[in-house]
């Protein structure tokens, strides 16, 4: 049976219910990207939601409509963090009890912030699927409202306000790019743009290890894709629904895939750039447009940040990675003769070559090593790939390795 499409009018009402809670994010107009790719760049700051994210939208549509029985049963749901914060503060503001399955692997901030909204936390199983499970098992023993993170009309509706907000906020916008994971926030708004301005573009982006709405518009149906491990875990949903497929086979003209390092390069450009914090998920439309893949897609763009929730402990390596990836950090393997002097000489060259070392590790015993040398790994800022370039070409006759 054919998906019915949620509507304008269902969308409009379910922004009338969460305008008490959730906020209308601002737009920013980046002059450093324009300047950057040549284009007119705006980003939609859904980082600066409350709980860091656009789950506020769903949840609350769901739990401002219950009657009075399923408010005082309450409500469960299965998330990695995001929708769990969003499902938490939801209730919060409601007054509904909630309870929420998270994965083990869950980054311990988004934990204790799910907890601090209030709800019951239990974490269970090593993936979003094994906290899907044991949420709808549990939701069948007590008879709470399950909220599935995307595979849910409601939930879709109030993502799909944001398109609301998109349109009103730059009526002129020509392009829209929306990060894709279970697909609410894309059919929800993109929903909601084409029914107010039919001639937007819209284009979604997937992380490449869970590109699953790709393989499904490529084979006709919905179709799972293995789980891999990705930086961009809140957006790393291996089973896609019917529910989010058909909206956005109905309306998303574009989509898209990146991959980790451009994603770190993203999160790590946008905070330098426009000191604008954004999770690796969140960041994945700047990471299309870095790469060349919204080239052919026309101007006003924007670009949506869905969120930014990124645990402390992961920023300097996802920062790290961004810049390697930029070619602004590098690591070199040099073997240099285990002599008085050789080390000097090496950092001498680097130096000469505008480098900043940051580390240096030696390595003698270590199998492979020949007697009589040592290895270096050094680890080196650039101020680019220029120059990147420049100092291995130069490090190259101190016997360079990788």
């Amino acid at each position: 049976m054919p998906t019915q499409l949620i509507s304008l009018d269902e969308i409009r009402a379910a922004r009338e219910r969460i305008a008490p809670t959730a906020l209308v994010t601002p737009f920013v107009h980046s002059t450093s990207f324009s300047r950057m790719t040549g284009r007119d760049i705006w980003f939609k700051a859904e980082n600066l939601q409350r709980t860091g994210s656009f789950k506020i939208r769903g949840a609350m549509n769901v739990l401002t409509q219950l009657d009075a029985a399923a408010r005082a049963t309450g409500v469960v749901a299965a998330s990695a963090g995001n929708h769990a914060q969003g499902v938490a503060l939801a209730a919060q503001s409601t007054g509904v009890p909630a309870t929420v399955f998270m994965p083990e692997t869950a980054p311990l901030p988004k934990v204790q912030a799910t907890k601090e909204y209030g709800a019951k936390v239990r974490l269970t199983g090593t993936s979003l699927e094994d906290a899907v499970v044991a949420a709808r098992s549990f939701a069948k023993d007590t008879g709470a409202r399950f909220l599935h993170p995307y595979d849910d009309t409601t939930i879709m509706t109030g993502q799909g306000t944001l398109g609301i907000e998109v349109a009103e906020q730059i009526p002129d916008a020509s392009t829209v790019v929306i990060p894709v994971g279970g697909g609410g926030l894309m059919g929800g708004s993109a929903a909601a743009l084409k029914a107010l301005r039919p001639d937007i573009r819209i284009a979604g982006v997937e992380i490449v290890t869970a590109n699953t709405y790709n393989l499904s518009r490529e084979r006709g149906r919905p179709t799972p894709v293995p789980p891999r491990p990705t930086v961009a875990d809140g957006i790393a949903v291996h089973e896609p629904s019917q529910l989010a497929f058909d909206h956005i086979e109905a309306f998303v003209d574009e989509l898209v895939t990146v991959n980790d390092p451009q994603a770190m390069q993203a999160v790590a450009f946008l905070l330098e750039r426009t000191k604008l914090m954004v999770e690796a998920s969140g960041a994945v439309g700047v990471a299309a447009l870095l790469d060349g893949k919204l080239d052919d897609l026309p101007d006003p763009l924007v670009i949506v940040l869905s969120g930014g929730n990124i645990d402390l402990l992961l920023l300097n390596r996802v920062i790290r990675g961004g810049l390697a990836a930029a070619g602004r950090f590098a690591w070199y393997r040099v073997r240099i003769p285990d002599v008085p002097g050789q080390l000097a000489g090496l950092l001498d060259v680097i130096a000469s070559n505008g480098g900043n070392v940051v580390s240096v590790e030696h390595y003698r015993e270590e199998g492979g090593v020949p007697v009589g040398f040592t290895e270096v790994l050094i680890a080196v800022e650039t101020r680019g790939r220029e120059q990147s370039g420049e100092l291995r070409t130069a490090l190259g006759e101190y016997g360079l390795l990788e």
